[in-house]
Protein backbone atom coordinates (compact mmCIF):
# COMPACT_ATOMS: atom_id res chain seq x y z
CA UNK A 1 0.00 0.00 0.00
CA UNK A 2 1.14 3.49 -0.74
CA UNK A 3 1.23 6.12 1.96
CA UNK A 4 3.04 9.06 0.39
CA UNK A 5 1.73 12.53 1.20
CA UNK A 6 2.64 14.03 -2.15
CA UNK A 7 0.58 11.65 -4.24
CA UNK A 8 -3.00 12.26 -5.45
CA UNK A 9 -5.99 11.42 -3.28
CA UNK A 10 -9.18 9.91 -4.65
CA UNK A 11 -12.42 10.85 -2.91
CA UNK A 12 -15.94 9.48 -3.18
CA UNK A 13 -19.28 10.76 -1.89
CA UNK A 14 -21.94 8.05 -1.85
CA UNK A 15 -25.39 9.59 -1.85
CA UNK A 16 -28.86 8.12 -2.08
CA UNK A 17 -29.15 9.05 -5.77
CA UNK A 18 -25.60 9.51 -7.08
CA UNK A 19 -21.98 8.58 -6.49
CA UNK A 20 -19.56 11.47 -6.99
CA UNK A 21 -15.90 10.57 -7.47
CA UNK A 22 -13.11 13.14 -7.61
CA UNK A 23 -9.35 13.21 -7.90
CA UNK A 24 -7.38 15.71 -5.80
CA UNK A 25 -3.81 16.93 -5.87
CA UNK A 26 -1.62 16.70 -2.77
CA UNK A 27 -2.46 20.31 -1.90
CA UNK A 28 -6.22 19.78 -2.07
CA UNK A 29 -7.02 21.04 -5.57
CA UNK A 30 -9.71 19.11 -7.46
CA UNK A 31 -8.21 17.72 -10.67
CA UNK A 32 -11.13 15.74 -12.07
CA UNK A 33 -14.59 14.51 -11.15
CA UNK A 34 -17.23 12.10 -12.40
CA UNK A 35 -20.77 11.13 -11.43
CA UNK A 36 -22.78 7.93 -11.74
CA UNK A 37 -26.16 6.86 -10.32
CA UNK A 38 -26.21 5.04 -6.98
CA UNK A 39 -29.34 2.95 -7.67
CA UNK A 40 -29.45 2.20 -3.95
CA UNK A 41 -32.63 0.14 -4.22
CA UNK A 42 -30.64 -2.60 -6.00
CA UNK A 43 -28.95 -3.48 -2.71
CA UNK A 44 -25.56 -3.20 -1.04
CA UNK A 45 -23.44 -5.45 -3.29
CA UNK A 46 -24.49 -3.85 -6.61
CA UNK A 47 -23.82 -0.38 -5.18
CA UNK A 48 -20.37 -1.42 -3.97
CA UNK A 49 -19.61 -2.84 -7.42
CA UNK A 50 -20.80 0.42 -8.98
CA UNK A 51 -18.59 2.31 -6.53
CA UNK A 52 -15.57 0.23 -7.51
CA UNK A 53 -16.33 0.75 -11.20
CA UNK A 54 -16.55 4.49 -10.62
CA UNK A 55 -13.14 4.46 -8.92
CA UNK A 56 -11.64 2.45 -11.78
CA UNK A 57 -13.19 4.78 -14.35
CA UNK A 58 -11.76 7.99 -12.91
CA UNK A 59 -8.35 6.35 -12.50
CA UNK A 60 -8.41 5.21 -16.14
CA UNK A 61 -9.58 8.63 -17.35
CA UNK A 62 -6.58 10.22 -15.64
CA UNK A 63 -3.99 7.57 -16.56
CA UNK A 64 -3.46 6.52 -12.96
CA UNK A 65 -3.15 3.22 -11.15
CA UNK A 66 -4.54 2.71 -7.65
CA UNK A 67 -1.01 2.12 -6.39
CA UNK A 68 -0.15 5.72 -7.29
CA UNK A 69 -2.76 7.11 -4.87
CA UNK A 70 -1.99 8.41 -1.39
CA UNK A 71 -5.33 7.01 -0.23
CA UNK A 72 -9.06 6.80 -0.91
CA UNK A 73 -11.50 8.81 1.18
CA UNK A 74 -15.17 7.84 1.23
CA UNK A 75 -18.02 10.01 2.49
CA UNK A 76 -21.20 8.07 3.17
CA UNK A 77 -24.53 8.83 4.82
CA UNK A 78 -25.52 6.94 7.94
CA UNK A 79 -23.95 6.07 11.26
CA UNK A 80 -20.23 5.68 10.59
CA UNK A 81 -17.54 4.19 12.82
CA UNK A 82 -14.58 5.98 11.24
CA UNK A 83 -12.08 4.22 13.46
CA UNK A 84 -13.05 0.80 12.11
CA UNK A 85 -14.14 2.04 8.69
CA UNK A 86 -17.63 0.57 9.06
CA UNK A 87 -21.08 1.82 8.01
CA UNK A 88 -22.84 0.83 11.25
CA UNK A 89 -26.37 2.07 10.60
CA UNK A 90 -27.91 3.04 7.26
CA UNK A 91 -29.42 6.37 6.23
CA UNK A 92 -33.09 6.30 5.10
CA UNK A 93 -31.93 6.43 1.46
CA UNK A 94 -29.49 3.52 1.80
CA UNK A 95 -31.53 0.60 3.07
CA UNK A 96 -29.53 -2.45 4.05
CA UNK A 97 -26.27 -0.61 4.74
CA UNK A 98 -25.79 -1.94 8.27
CA UNK A 99 -22.45 -3.21 9.61
CA UNK A 100 -20.76 -2.91 6.23
CA UNK A 101 -16.91 -2.83 6.54
CA UNK A 102 -16.62 -0.54 3.55
CA UNK A 103 -13.08 0.72 4.19
CA UNK A 104 -11.78 -2.86 4.34
CA UNK A 105 -13.66 -3.80 1.18
CA UNK A 106 -12.15 -0.91 -0.79
CA UNK A 107 -8.72 -1.45 0.75
CA UNK A 108 -8.70 -5.10 -0.30
CA UNK A 109 -10.00 -4.34 -3.78
CA UNK A 110 -7.52 -1.57 -4.63
CA UNK A 111 -4.60 -2.39 -2.30
CA UNK A 112 -4.44 1.19 -1.05
CA UNK A 113 -5.34 2.86 2.24
CA UNK A 114 -9.06 3.64 2.47
CA UNK A 115 -10.92 5.75 5.03
CA UNK A 116 -14.61 6.35 5.60
CA UNK A 117 -16.37 9.34 7.13
CA UNK A 118 -19.98 10.44 7.60
CA UNK A 119 -21.03 12.62 4.67
CA UNK A 120 -22.04 15.61 6.81
CA UNK A 121 -18.77 15.50 8.77
CA UNK A 122 -16.99 15.34 5.42
CA UNK A 123 -18.92 18.40 4.25
CA UNK A 124 -17.87 20.27 7.40
CA UNK A 125 -14.23 19.39 6.80
CA UNK A 126 -14.56 20.37 3.13
CA UNK A 127 -16.03 23.77 3.95
CA UNK A 128 -13.33 24.29 6.61
CA UNK A 129 -10.44 23.50 4.27
CA UNK A 130 -11.73 24.87 0.97
CA UNK A 131 -15.02 26.74 1.44
CA UNK A 132 -16.90 29.10 3.73
CA UNK A 133 -14.94 28.13 6.84
CA UNK A 134 -11.38 28.66 5.61
CA UNK A 135 -9.31 30.22 8.39
CA UNK A 136 -11.96 29.48 11.04
CA UNK A 137 -10.83 27.29 13.93
CA UNK A 138 -14.24 26.47 15.44
CA UNK A 139 -17.31 25.89 13.31
CA UNK A 140 -20.41 23.73 13.12
CA UNK A 141 -22.04 22.79 9.83
CA UNK A 142 -25.71 21.94 9.37
CA UNK A 143 -26.74 20.11 6.20
CA UNK A 144 -30.36 21.08 5.64
CA UNK A 145 -31.81 18.80 3.03
CA UNK A 146 -34.30 15.94 3.00
CA UNK A 147 -32.86 15.20 6.43
CA UNK A 148 -30.47 17.13 8.67
CA UNK A 149 -26.86 16.22 9.33
CA UNK A 150 -23.94 17.99 10.93
CA UNK A 151 -20.22 18.28 11.35
CA UNK A 152 -17.98 19.95 13.93
CA UNK A 153 -14.56 21.55 13.58
CA UNK A 154 -13.00 22.19 17.01
CA UNK A 155 -9.65 23.96 17.37
CA UNK A 156 -9.01 23.46 13.67
CA UNK A 157 -9.61 19.71 13.75
CA UNK A 158 -12.58 17.59 12.73
CA UNK A 159 -14.34 16.38 15.87
CA UNK A 160 -15.54 12.79 15.51
CA UNK A 161 -16.13 11.71 19.11
CA UNK A 162 -15.36 8.29 20.58
CA UNK A 163 -16.06 6.15 17.50
CA UNK A 164 -16.42 8.68 14.68
CA UNK A 165 -20.17 9.16 15.04
CA UNK A 166 -20.27 12.67 16.55
CA UNK A 167 -22.36 15.61 15.29
CA UNK A 168 -25.69 13.90 14.64
CA UNK A 169 -27.22 17.35 14.92
CA UNK A 170 -30.43 16.29 13.19
CA UNK A 171 -31.16 13.90 16.03
CA UNK A 172 -31.02 16.26 18.98
CA UNK A 173 -34.40 16.28 20.70
CA UNK A 174 -36.24 19.55 20.11
CA UNK A 175 -39.78 18.55 21.09
CA UNK A 176 -40.23 15.42 23.20
CA UNK A 177 -43.87 15.27 22.12
CA UNK A 178 -42.93 15.65 18.47
CA UNK A 179 -43.26 13.17 15.60
CA UNK A 180 -41.45 9.83 15.70
CA UNK A 181 -38.14 9.79 13.85
CA UNK A 182 -36.61 6.94 11.87
CA UNK A 183 -33.82 6.79 14.45
CA UNK A 184 -36.35 5.63 17.07
CA UNK A 185 -36.48 8.90 18.98
CA UNK A 186 -39.30 11.45 18.92
CA UNK A 187 -39.18 15.17 18.20
CA UNK A 188 -35.75 15.20 16.53
CA UNK A 189 -34.68 18.39 14.76
CA UNK A 190 -34.76 16.43 11.48
CA UNK A 191 -38.45 15.70 11.95
CA UNK A 192 -39.25 19.38 12.51
CA UNK A 193 -36.99 21.46 10.27
CA UNK A 194 -35.87 19.31 7.31
CA UNK A 195 -37.22 19.25 3.78
CA UNK A 196 -39.10 16.07 4.66
CA UNK A 197 -40.67 17.83 7.67
CA UNK A 198 -41.78 20.74 5.49
CA UNK A 199 -43.36 18.36 2.99
CA UNK A 200 -45.15 16.42 5.74
CA UNK A 201 -46.51 19.61 7.30
CA UNK A 202 -47.72 20.90 3.92
CA UNK A 203 -49.54 17.66 3.11
CA UNK A 204 -51.19 17.66 6.54
CA UNK A 205 -52.30 21.28 6.29
CA UNK A 206 -53.80 20.85 2.81
CA UNK A 207 -55.58 17.65 3.79
CA UNK A 208 -57.09 19.58 6.69
CA UNK A 209 -58.58 22.07 4.26
CA UNK A 210 -55.86 24.72 4.10
CA UNK A 211 -56.00 27.04 1.09
CA UNK A 212 -52.80 27.48 -0.87
CA UNK A 213 -51.34 27.76 -4.35
CA UNK A 214 -49.58 24.52 -3.44
CA UNK A 215 -52.71 22.58 -4.40
CA UNK A 216 -52.44 23.73 -8.00
CA UNK A 217 -48.65 23.29 -8.04
CA UNK A 218 -49.11 19.68 -6.92
CA UNK A 219 -51.79 18.96 -9.52
CA UNK A 220 -54.47 18.67 -6.87
CA UNK A 221 -52.63 15.84 -5.11
CA UNK A 222 -51.22 16.90 -1.74
CA UNK A 223 -48.89 13.89 -1.63
CA UNK A 224 -47.01 15.31 -4.65
CA UNK A 225 -45.85 18.40 -2.73
CA UNK A 226 -42.10 18.89 -2.38
CA UNK A 227 -40.10 21.19 -0.14
CA UNK A 228 -39.03 23.05 -3.28
CA UNK A 229 -42.69 23.77 -4.07
CA UNK A 230 -43.26 25.09 -0.57
CA UNK A 231 -40.22 27.33 -0.92
CA UNK A 232 -41.37 28.65 -4.30
CA UNK A 233 -44.89 29.31 -3.02
CA UNK A 234 -43.51 31.09 0.06
CA UNK A 235 -41.28 33.27 -2.09
CA UNK A 236 -44.40 34.24 -4.06
CA UNK A 237 -46.15 35.29 -0.85
CA UNK A 238 -48.37 32.25 -0.27
CA UNK A 239 -49.60 32.59 3.32
CA UNK A 240 -49.83 28.89 4.16
CA UNK A 241 -46.41 28.14 2.64
CA UNK A 242 -44.88 31.02 4.58
CA UNK A 243 -46.43 29.72 7.79
CA UNK A 244 -45.02 26.22 7.14
CA UNK A 245 -41.53 27.58 6.52
CA UNK A 246 -41.70 29.86 9.55
CA UNK A 247 -42.58 26.89 11.72
CA UNK A 248 -39.62 24.86 10.40
CA UNK A 249 -37.34 27.92 10.75
CA UNK A 250 -38.43 28.29 14.38
CA UNK A 251 -37.27 24.76 15.17
CA UNK A 252 -34.04 25.29 13.24
CA UNK A 253 -33.46 28.35 15.39
CA UNK A 254 -33.87 26.31 18.57
CA UNK A 255 -31.32 23.84 17.23
CA UNK A 256 -28.85 26.60 16.43
CA UNK A 257 -29.30 28.18 19.87
CA UNK A 258 -28.46 24.82 21.46
CA UNK A 259 -25.34 24.47 19.32
CA UNK A 260 -24.19 28.03 20.06
CA UNK A 261 -24.67 27.53 23.79
CA UNK A 262 -22.85 24.17 23.83
CA UNK A 263 -19.95 24.81 21.42
CA UNK A 264 -19.67 28.62 21.16
CA UNK A 265 -18.40 28.34 17.56
CA UNK A 266 -16.99 31.21 15.53
CA UNK A 267 -19.20 30.17 12.64
CA UNK A 268 -22.27 28.13 11.79
CA UNK A 269 -22.31 27.03 8.15
CA UNK A 270 -25.67 26.14 6.65
CA UNK A 271 -25.70 23.95 3.55
CA UNK A 272 -28.17 21.81 1.61
CA UNK A 273 -31.27 22.53 -0.41
CA UNK A 274 -33.24 24.17 2.40
CA UNK A 275 -30.40 26.65 3.03
CA UNK A 276 -30.78 27.81 -0.57
CA UNK A 277 -34.06 29.47 0.45
CA UNK A 278 -31.91 32.12 2.09
CA UNK A 279 -33.28 34.55 4.66
CA UNK A 280 -36.79 33.25 4.14
CA UNK A 281 -35.74 30.13 6.03
CA UNK A 282 -32.46 31.12 7.70
CA UNK A 283 -33.45 34.62 8.83
CA UNK A 284 -35.74 33.59 11.71
CA UNK A 285 -33.07 31.20 13.01
CA UNK A 286 -30.44 33.94 13.01
CA UNK A 287 -32.82 36.19 14.92
CA UNK A 288 -33.48 33.50 17.50
CA UNK A 289 -29.76 33.01 18.10
CA UNK A 290 -29.43 36.73 18.84
CA UNK A 291 -32.44 36.68 21.14
CA UNK A 292 -31.97 33.39 23.00
CA UNK A 293 -28.36 32.19 22.90
CA UNK A 294 -25.93 33.03 25.68
CA UNK A 295 -24.94 36.63 24.78
CA UNK A 296 -21.17 36.24 24.84
CA UNK A 297 -21.45 33.31 22.41
CA UNK A 298 -24.19 34.77 20.20
CA UNK A 299 -22.13 37.92 19.62
CA UNK A 300 -19.13 35.85 18.55
CA UNK A 301 -20.81 33.57 16.00
CA UNK A 302 -21.33 34.24 12.30
CA UNK A 303 -24.06 32.31 10.50
CA UNK A 304 -23.27 31.85 6.81
CA UNK A 305 -24.26 29.66 3.88
CA UNK A 306 -21.99 26.95 2.49
CA UNK A 307 -19.86 27.60 -0.60
CA UNK A 308 -18.99 24.18 -2.01
CA UNK A 309 -22.49 22.91 -2.73
CA UNK A 310 -22.73 19.22 -3.64
CA UNK A 311 -18.93 18.93 -3.82
CA UNK A 312 -18.31 19.64 -0.11
CA UNK A 313 -18.40 15.92 0.70
CA UNK A 314 -15.63 14.91 -1.71
CA UNK A 315 -13.46 17.85 -0.65
CA UNK A 316 -13.84 16.71 2.94
CA UNK A 317 -13.34 13.01 2.17
CA UNK A 318 -10.11 13.86 0.34
CA UNK A 319 -8.88 15.97 3.27
CA UNK A 320 -9.80 13.19 5.72
CA UNK A 321 -7.91 10.57 3.72
CA UNK A 322 -4.91 12.87 3.35
CA UNK A 323 -4.81 13.60 7.09
CA UNK A 324 -5.16 9.93 8.07
CA UNK A 325 -2.49 8.84 5.58
CA UNK A 326 -0.07 11.41 7.01
CA UNK A 327 -0.67 10.13 10.53
CA UNK A 328 0.05 6.57 9.47
CA UNK A 329 3.36 7.50 7.86
CA UNK A 330 4.48 10.14 10.38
Amino acid sequence: MTGQHGTPILAVDIGGTKILTALFSADGKMLAKDVCPTLADEGVKPVIERLCSAINDILKQNNLKASQLGGIGIACAGGIDSGRGVVVTPSPNMAGWADIPLADIIRERFKVSAFIINDASAAALGEHRSGAGMGVNNLVLFTLGTGIGGGIIANGELYLGAVGAAAEIGHMTIDDDGPECGCGNTGCLEMLASGRAVERDAVKRLNQGGKSSLSEMAGGKAENITAEMVGEAAQNGDTLALDILNRAAYYLGIGMVNIVNIFSPEMIVLGGGMAELGDLFIGPGKKMVVERAFPVSSRAVRIVTAQLGNEAGVYGAAAFARDRSKRRTA
